[in-house]
């Protein structure tokens, strides 16, 4: 094993009727002014915004509402969002939704606890987060793995620029995970969560392991990391003909925390490159998340496979149990033939943005790597060419 750092402090409350505690969890923490954060309609069509105010108000709670939380969250609205947590005076912040709505928690607490602050400036490392409010999550959806991360994403809408920030204040100090909250879900949605539980796994995986020569060290990590992904692969087409199987559901919610809260990385050093790239068609065309990293996957795979051949036939193996792989390929192969089975796109056409121009692919080259500020140099180096001609191979 390779030297690492652990830390996950966040307290997780797994199970059917789980989010009844909600009340009880805020309470222990000293907390008594909530700023409630969820999305647009389907958290109240389906009933769980009522019950969680019923709850906080049976508990004599003092709450606000704050909603319409899109997909790919939004600076301006992060910023509406500490606006409204400052003047209503609140010591804890509530996320009832997925991701989105829990990195826009994560963004007004830091900012309603450094008002003099533009959150922003934690964004783009011109600020260091040192202290934050304490926020807790109740989620609906399994993808982003946000409810026991370190990190938040937000897209700050005026410029297209979409930014990860990495601070252990983006630890949630509970997560109430009840699967069954899962269920009133678009199938499309479900495809996009398996997709981006699979990304950030992958985007660790496929890193660095300094010191190894014969590509055997961080044999731990590994194991557990090929183990969630045969989970999410079995499990996933099983959620997708029935979204309302329990046991399929329990599986994919677990392994969204695990593939996202460091565990699968421990010991690897990674450029979450993947992850890179579908920021920029995400900020750009605004697409869902989970399919603009599918769209990519398989374009950089192929081409890092002439260099990283013995990686992908352990992937091919371990993960797909493919034993007669001696390029790594089919184990991509069987990846692409994956999100196809799922509806997630493999290329830009299916995506639903088209074939783009030159101008464009130079555009999304020039962001993903900030203007040549950004290195990607782990696992397969990449130059400004190559990250150029990952985004063409998947233009088609």
């Amino acid at each position: 094993m390779q030297s690492f750092i652990y830390n996950n402090p966040t307290k997780v409350i797994f199970g059917r009727d789980t989010e009844n505690t909600v009340g009880k969890e805020i309470k222990n923490l000293g907390c008594k002014k909530v700023l409630v954060v969820y999305g647009t309609k389907s958290v109240k069509e389906s009933g769980l915004l009522e019950k969680i105010e019923n709850i906080l108000k049976n508990d004599n709670i003092e709450y606000e509402l704050f909603g319409n939380v899109r997909a790919n969250p939004t600076l301006s609205h992060a910023r509406e969002g500490v606006k409204k947590a400052i003047d209503f005076g609140s010591d804890f912040i509530l996320a009832v939704g997925g991701g989105s709505v829990i990195d826009t928690a994560k963004a007004i607490a830091h900012g309603a606890s450094n008002p003099e602050t533009d959150i922003w400036d934690f964004w783009t490392r011109v600020k260091e987060v040192e202290k934050s409010i304490p926020i807790g999550c109740i989620l609906t959806i399994s993808a982003a793995g946000s409810e026991t991360s370190n990190s938040a994403v937000l897209t700050n809408e005026e410029t297209l620029d979409k930014r990860g920030l990495p601070t252990e204040f983006n630890r949630p100090k509970f997560a109430i995970m009840n699967p069954c909250l899962t269920f009133t879900l678009p199938y499309y949605q479900v495809a996009c969560g398996i997709s981006d539980m699979l990304m950030h796994t992958f985007d660790r995986y496929f890193g660095d392991s300094e010191g190894s020569v014969n590509g055997d060290n961080n044999q731990t990590t590994d194991a557990i990391a090929e183990a969630v992904l045969r989970t999410i692969f079995k499990n996933g087409l099983i959620a997708m003909k029935d979204k309302t199987n329990y046991d399929a559901m329990s599986e994919l919610m677990w392994c969204g925390s695990l593939s996202h809260n460091t565990l699968t990385g421990l010991g690897l050093s990674f450029d979450f490159i993947v992850h890179k790239f579908g920021h920029e068609l995400s900020a750009k065309f605004d697409v869902a998340h989970g399919a603009s990293l599918s769209a990519m996957w398989g374009s950089w795979a192929k081409y890092c496979l002439k260099d990283k051949r013995q990686r992908f036939i352990q992937y091919s193996k371990n993960v797909w149990n493919i034993d007669d792989d001696n390029t790594g390929l089919k184990g991509i192969e069987k990846t692409i033939e994956y999100f196809k089975q799922i509806n997630m796109p493999t290329n830009f056409t299916e995506l639903g943005i088209g074939v783009q121009s030159e101008d464009v692919l130079n555009d999304l080259t020039r962001r993903c790597i900030k203007d040549g500020k950004l290195e990607f140099r782990h696992f397969r180096a990449l130059s400004k060419e190559d990250v150029y001609n990952i985004f063409k191979m998947s233009n088609n």
